[in-house]
């Protein structure tokens, strides 16, 4: 299960559990779209992965045996920071952004 973490970890924008603006990679690193499409060019800091827009959980669990929802599984409430500076970032993704995904 995602834990849906609550904020970018480039610039720490909000980015709640419904937010269309979250995108991770499939290491679950959450950043914005913004940071995502200026700063990073669609290359994870940490992996060198690409990124996709995150799911969004359901509010309510629909299903009584199953539950699901955001009201039985809640989001994170842990913010996390990336633990490179950007100029360390810069660098990792200049080598990278011009490589497609599936040739990382």
């Amino acid at each position: 299960m995602l834990a849906l973490r609550p904020n970018c970890e480039l610039c720490d924008r909000d980015l709640p559990p419904d937010s269309p603006e979250a995108r991770i990679c499939s290491y679950e690193c959450t950043y914005c779209a913004s940071c995502v499409e200026t700063v990073l060019f669609d290359v994870c800091p940490t992996c060198g992965g690409n990124f996709t827009p995150r799911p969004i959980r359901p509010s309510k669990s629909h299903r009584p045996e199953t539950p699901l929802g955001l009201d039985a599984r809640p989001a994170s409430t842990t913010r996390v920071q990336s633990k490179w500076s950007r100029d360390e970032i810069d660098r990792f993704v200049a080598g990278l952004r011009d490589t497609p995904p599936g040739q990382r």
